[in-house]
Order: C-alpha cells, then structure tokens, then sequence
C-alpha cells in the first residue's frame, strides 16, 4: 500500500505544480487531478534507491549511481510517454523543443538534470517522511483513489481513443 499510497500523493502533487507554474497547456492525459508520470517516476526512483542501498555501501557513490540512473531512466521513460501519448491521443502534451538541449519534443538534458536532481533530494529528504506517513493513510481510501483512478483510465481510452 505504501508505494500506491506514494504514486497518487505525487500523481497529484506533479500536477498541482505543473498547474500552478504552466499556463499554456493542462497537465496530464487523464480526466483526474492526477498526472501519472510524476507517481511513476518517484517510484522509481525510490526502487532505485532501495536497489542502490542493498548493492553500494558508499553513500556518495551510491548518490552518484542513482543520479546518473534516474537521469537516464526517467529521460527514456519521458520521451517514451510523451510519444505514445502523441501516437495513441494524436497530441502534444509537453514540448522541450524550446529547450538548449532537448532531446526531440519530449525530454531535454536540462529536464535530465531535474530528474537526477530530484532523485537525490527524493532519496536523502523526502523518502523517510513518505514510508513514515504514506502508511497512515487507511486502505480504503487507497482503494477508493485506485478504483477513481482505474475509472479515469477506462473513461480516457472511451472517449479520447475509441471515439477519436
């Protein structure tokens, strides 16, 4: 529950955030004030981190390999998300183009940055207050929030995929 618990906190923060410093676009593919991406990516992020404290024992070291790892991955995930989302709902919700170093439209060495960036405030400050509160929320509203989620989902694909 923890890591659901997790995903949906940060679904929501990311996308509060994105709305509160964009103005040209809406945050996200679904219906919900949720934006997957954000949830995907502190997730793995902290498997990341879990994977790193289990395998280096050096702290700085083991920071360095989980910068340079969320950059990469969460880069390709990024640029990955960002294309199926153009294939399949034939739009554009993010565009890097603008940046010095972009990557095509959907990623950005700078963007690579704020995710190596974040992964290490993640894992050093904000890890440790997730695991402790995330556990305090009770199950049934993580399954009301993964059943509004699944629903937002099914509602997405009918009517922005099937009906396109």
């Amino acid at each position: 529950m923890n890591y659901l618990n997790i995903f949906f906190f940060f679904s929501i923060l990311g996308h509060l955030v994105e709305n509160i410093f964009t103005t040209n676009y809406t945050s996200g593919i679904l219906y919900g004030y949720w934006t997957p991406i954000y949830g995907v990516g502190i997730i793995i992020i902290l498997l990341l981190n879990n994977f790193f404290k289990k395998k280096i024992k050096s702290k700085p070291l083991r920071y360095i390999f989980l910068f340079f790892s969320s950059f990469l991955l969460l880069c390709i995930i990024e640029y990955l998300s960002g294309y199926l989302i153009q294939q399949i709902f034939h739009k554009v919700f993010w565009n890097y183009k603008k940046h010095k170093f972009n990557i095509g439209l959907y990623t950005s060495l700078e963007m690579g940055l704020v995710w190596g960036v974040s992964s290490l405030i993640i894992s050093i400050f904000i890890e440790p207050l997730c695991i402790k509160y995330s556990n305090k929320i009770p199950k049934f509203i993580s399954y009301i929030l993964l059943g509004l989620f699944i629903l937002d989902i099914l509602l997405t694909i009918n009517n922005r995929v099937i009906n396109f």
